[in-house]
Formats: C-alpha cells, sequence, structure tokens
C-alpha cells in the first residue's frame, strides 16, 4: 500500500459521526490520529480499536484525538461503538463509497473497503503514516512511536 508521504497537505474530506455529527478536515483539532479500518464488528477491527479504547489517554495526553474510518453505514457505527464501548469518533466512509479513503490512498477496491492504514495528521499536514496487511492489528508500539513525535 502507498500511503500518502509525510508533509503532504491533509486532502479535504468530510463526514458523518457514528452519531450523525459532521467531521472533516477542517473541524479536526491540532493532532488527529484517523485510523482506516475495514469494518465494524470484524475479529481483527474489534480487536484493533479495542487497544486504542484502552490507551485512549495516551492520545488525550498528547492532545491528539483518534477517529475511526471505515465504510459502514452511521448507524452501524453506532451500535458497533455502544456495543464495544468505542468513545472516540467513528466516521462513515459509506457514501460516496470509501471516498475518504480514496483521497488517503488506502482503499482496496477489490474488496471495496478501507485498508488497514493509519495517518496522523497535524497542523493540516501528514505528520506520519503507517500500514498493515489484511487480517493483521498494527501494533501498539507503533502508535507509541507516533505519539512520541508529538509535543507533551
Amino acid at each position: 500500500m502507498d500511503l500518502l508521504p509525510v508533509g503532504t497537505p491533509v486532502p479535504t474530506f468530510s463526514a458523518v459521526n457514528q452519531f450523525g455529527e459532521h467531521v472533516g478536515d477542517t473541524t479536526l483539532p491540532g493532532a488527529a490520529f484517523l485510523v482506516f479500518y475495514p469494518f465494524a464488528f470484524s475479529r481483527v477491527c474489534t480487536a484493533e480499536l479495542g487497544v486504542l479504547q484502552r490507551n485512549l489517554s495516551a492520545f488525550e495526553d498528547r492532545g491528539a484525538a483518534v477517529l475511526g474510518v471505515s465504510v459502514d453505514h452511521r448507524f452501524a457505527l453506532r451500535a458497533y461503538a455502544a456495543q464495544e464501548g468505542l468513545t472516540f469518533e467513528l466516521l462513515s466512509d459509506f457514501w460516496p463509497h470509501g471516498e475518504i479513503a480514496r483521497a488517503f490512498q488506502c482503499f482496496d477496491s477489490q474488496h471495496g473497503r478501507a485498508g488497514r492504514a493509519t495517518y496522523l495528521l497535524t497542523n493540516g499536514h501528514i505528520a506520519d503514516a503507517f500500514f498493515s496487511a489484511p487480517g493483521e492489528p498494527r501494533p501498539w508500539a507503533r502508535y507509541q512511536q507516533a505519539l512520541a513525535s508529538l509535543p507533551a
């Protein structure tokens, strides 16, 4: 997967979260992790997002938001967040299908889903980007490395 390079301006995007609220590139805080994942309710995605939820204070301590992004509909994302106890925002890339994932060069057109990619966005630019193979979770250590690049 060839992700957007570090230093690239954040692509313009707009989506709704699990509550129907609009979120986009212009509404992000100073630092945000966009965490693309294939599907809500799937085994690896659920485990991965669970790790982020359990470590949410590490992001908050650095002033960074976590936003999950999948092609699921916002109603599915709301049920998913409630079932799994996820308190960070989940963005729906449902329609136009995969538009945000395409803008961030991580859409898997063969399977119609987002690839497992993470972008750290700071001040309108990509500060870090990493991914893992299908079926493989991104390691928590890689998130810690990205977090260490942010001011305390």
